[in-house]
């Protein structure tokens, strides 16, 4: 059975929480293991962030969105900012890379989001903003997935 949802909320931190929570408690029907449940927060708190941070460069005024959808131990996870977008995708995606080194970002948020997830897709153009991708099957899921 297919199930989704979609949020928006402004680019403020403080939103990087609930959006973590909110996309877990959607995804608990699926009853996770632990792992599976940290990782998937972790990817939702590393794009998150990247949006409010990097997208719309901490102008509150930026609205994030988010659409999970489940559907036979899969989630699909879609993370959108109408920022200023990535310049260099393939530079981005580099472990350290860091437009923001004064902030003392660490350029690991791409390498955490690939390794916590089965797949991810990246999309972004200067100045029309970034659209991340992110599918995870679950474990006790795979089998049905495959």
């Amino acid at each position: 059975m297919r199930n989704e949802m979609q949020i928006q909320f402004s680019a403020l931190s403080q939103n990087e929480s609930f959006a973590r929570v909110t996309v877990a408690a959607f995804i608990a029907q699926l009853d996770p293991n632990l792992d599976e449940l940290t990782e998937i927060k972790t990817v939702v708190s590393e794009a998150v962030t990247n949006a409010i941070i990097h997208g719309y460069e901490q102008n509150p005024t930026g609205i994030v969105y988010i659409s999970a959808v489940i559907e036979d131990g899969k989630v699909d996870l879609v993370i959108k900012d109408s920022g200023v977008g990535i310049a260099d995708i393939d530079e981005a995606r580099q472990p350290l890379f860091t437009t923001k080194p004064e902030m003392e970002r660490s350029g690991m948020g791409f390498t955490i989001m690939e390794n916590f997830t089965d797949h991810l897709e990246i999309q972004s153009h200067p100045g029309t903003g970034t659209t991340i991708r992110l599918i995870k099957y679950l474990t006790k899921n795979k089998a049905l997935c495959n």
